[in-house]
């Protein structure tokens, strides 16, 4: 499977976390998750590589100010699972923090074939440190994304999984308990690294900034510094990432062995 060059280049000094990004509901944040990541250790000056195999929206290869590759998976309109092979290949022989993103419509392939290959074992082996991020959300799709987080962490051997808990769409709750306080979070609690919240805010002022910034598929960065938006826009967009990237430094997500 060919590998096409989105944007840059990139290149940098030895680190080997690799972080997944996984969930089978489409629409829930998975791109905007990957790019905070990558926008998080490139913040860190960590050589970042960013890998979209998302084959119906490829929505990650969209930012600009990203170093972003796609990988081509579909064969005569089928997923191609060998075509995983050329991913490991690049993640197995390259020494950068990697953030893949992945599709709803891959969620499926690509889990199984990590699981049938015993990719968590051979990364492990290779000296590599994999994490995977789904994300959670309020709404109407609070249920499907429970499910897939449970069908992750069930089939995972180790702790892994950092859950995404995205209030965009409304509150993350059911009968009247919070996201861990559920028990598909209790009865898989050992397999998650941990959590990190992104809270319903204002949606006149805070939520549109973010929209906007969605929209454009800008970075933090790129927003803050566009002449498009105003001196409290940028503002609030600052506060966001601020908070964002606080959380991410509390789990240490840099490869460090995981108890």
């Amino acid at each position: 499977m060919e590998i096409e060059t989105a944007n840059g280049n990139g290149n940098g000094s030895s680190v080997k976390p690799i972080h997944l990004s996984l969930q089978g509901k489409g629409g829930v944040g998975k791109s905007l998750v990957s790019s905070i990541l990558a926008q998080y250790f490139m913040y860190r000056s960590l050589p970042v590589q960013c890998i979209d195999t998302d084959p119906v929206n490829r929505t990650l290869s969209q930012y600009k100010g990203l170093d972003v590759q796609q990988l081509r998976l579909l064969r005569d309109g089928n997923v191609d699972q060998r075509g995983f092979d050329a991913l490991m290949e690049i993640v197995l022989t390259t020494e950068k923090v990697f953030v893949v993103d992945n599709g709803a419509s891959t969620f499926i392939p690509l889990w199984h074939y990590f699981l049938e290959n015993n990719v968590p074992g051979l990364l492990k082996n290779a000296g590599k440190q994999l994490y995977v991020h789904t994300v959670i959300t309020g709404g109407q799709a609070l249920e499907d994304t429970l499910k897939g987080f449970g069908e992750l962490a069930e089939t995972s051997a180790a702790r892994m999984i950092v859950v995404w808990l995205n209030e965009f769409f409304g509150r993350i709750e059911s009968g009247g308990k919070t996201f861990d306080e559920m028990a598909v979070y209790k009865q898989n609690e050992t397999k998650v690294v941990g959590s990190v919240g992104i809270p319903k805010r204002t949606p006149d002022t805070f939520g549109r900034d973010i929209e906007e910034m969605i929209a454009r598929k800008y970075t933090f960065d790129e927003a803050i510094r566009s002449g498009d938006a105003t001196i409290m826009a940028k503002q609030r967009l600052r506060v966001i990432q601020r908070d964002l990237f606080a959380q991410l430094d509390a789990l240490a997500l840099d490869g460090r062995p995981l108890n």
